[in-house]
């Protein structure tokens, strides 16, 4: 019996014969049910990240309650580095559709699930498969933005991405906290929100093939020949690992950072957070702009604002200083992630796109993962948060320096938009 990719079965389910000399043009309908899609997974922490305290304190009696309610919230982003590689490997020799619909079930069954179960364990299981579910939405949904659009059309979508993402995510963190204001379980039915999106999927989405892929690319129809530099591809994962670690600082840490300014009001928090998640999108419209200066550049320009960011929110004595260093940092950020991301889907076939996906995917949400125990390790030999969001500063300035010399030699000066 032999195997073969989804790549290589072509055009099989109905969409494009092998030899077609014509491919199906993609829209904005489709690129916004992606869109949609991909937002899923930001769910995942910001939408129960208001009730924590109120989940905690209704296990009261549970052993370590002080741990495991804090593993509810983050087991999703575990899961999601852990299994991204898994899921675009499926992506890759089983199709994307299907991926993508199975992944909307399971996330709507297990979000909703502690609905009704009483058990904090329980949770955190349930929790876990919703990180399963993210990892393959997440990847399957960046997988067809490459399939479905190419050159400057899948630039501009996939900064969308970074866009509705960023939307999203105060939007959900502000409906958590208003659904969770009488019960620490309203919040997960909004999980459910995931069966409306699952017709728009079956019927309007097609499993890409390689023959559009080709011709929309304008190049041949080669079933045979297949290169990706799997090791630059690694190097870029390592990069995005880093800058993952930079783009959630700002958002895990903030809130302390302004305690130690004495700074508890809700509103002031909410506000400098909002800032934050909004230049988060400024970032990433910027990227629009700047996509033909080059990767290199875009990262220089990138962490070299993360970075002043940075050392700016370390050495604030105000609420006003501490919101200038939020708003540099994450205008950084938003510019950092749009960046990473077309840098990698840059270097993939669409034989390969899947599993290179889903190893970028990996890395980011790696980043998120550690970033808390980073930025924990380095507190304790700086004498504090102040002086590991200092050190995270000159870190993320010589990563621009980095981006400026070894980043441009490796990709070449005459190939600088790779």
């Amino acid at each position: 019996m032999s195997y073969r990719t989804a790549a290589q079965r072509g055009g099989e389910g109905g969409v494009l014969p092998k030899k077609a000399n014509h491919y199906r043009q993609a829209t904005f309908r489709q690129a916004l049910v992606l869109l949609l899609a991909s937002c899923m997974p930001v769910l995942g922490m910001v939408l129960i990240a208001p009730g924590l305290p109120r989940i905690q304190a209704y296990f009261g009696g549970v052993p370590h309650v002080e741990v495991l309610a804090p593993v509810a919230l983050t087991i999703p982003s575990l899961f999601i580095a852990l299994l991204s590689p898994v899921a675009g490997a499926i992506t890759d020799f089983f199709g994307r559709k299907r991926l993508l619909i199975g992944c909307l079930v399971l996330y709507a069954v297990a979000g909703t699930a502690p609905l009704w179960q009483q058990d904090l364990i329980a949770i955190i299981v349930s929790r876990g498969f919703v990180g399963i579910a993210e990892a393959g939405i997440m990847t399957a949904c960046t997988t067809m933005i490459g399939d479905y659009f190419h050159g400057g059309q899948r630039e501009r979508y996939l900064s969308l991405q970074t866009i509705f993402a960023t939307m999203c995510a105060t939007l959900f963190l502000m409906a958590g906290g208003a659904l969770g204001e009488n019960d620490w379980r309203t919040p997960f039915a909004v999980y459910g929100v995931a069966v409306a999106l699952i017709p728009a999927v079956a019927f309007g989405l097609w499993e890409p093939d390689k023959a559009s892929d080709a011709l929309a690319e304008g190049g041949q129809n080669d079933h045979n020949r297949v290169h990706t530099r799997w090791r630059f591809v690694f190097f870029i994962c390592l990069v995005t690992l880093l800058g993952g670690i930079a783009f959630f600082t700002t958002q895990v840490e903030l809130g302390f950072l302004l305690e130690l300014l004495g700074i508890s009001s809700p509103s002031r928090v909410g506000m400098a957070i909002a800032s934050g998640s909004l230049m988060v999108t400024v970032g990433a419209v910027l990227f629009r702009r700047l996509v033909h200066a080059g990767v290199p550049t875009l990262l220089t320009l990138s962490f070299a604002m993360a970075g002043v960011g940075f050392l700016q929110m370390s050495w604030a004595g105000s609420y006003t200083e501490m919101l200038v260093g939020v708003v540099i940092n994450n205008l950084g950020t938003g510019l950092l992630l749009p960046s990473l991301l077309v840098w990698v889907m840059r270097q993939l076939p669409f034989e390969h796109r899947g599993r290179g996906t889903g190893l970028w995917t990996a890395s980011f949400y790696l980043g998120q993962f550690v970033c808390p125990l980073v930025v924990m390790g380095i507190s304790q030999h700086v004498g504090g948060l102040s002086g590991a969001i200092g050190t995270f500063g000159w870190c993320a300035l010589a990563l621009a320096v980095f981006a400026l010399t070894t980043v441009r030699r490796k990709t070449g000066h005459k190939h600088g938009r790779h």
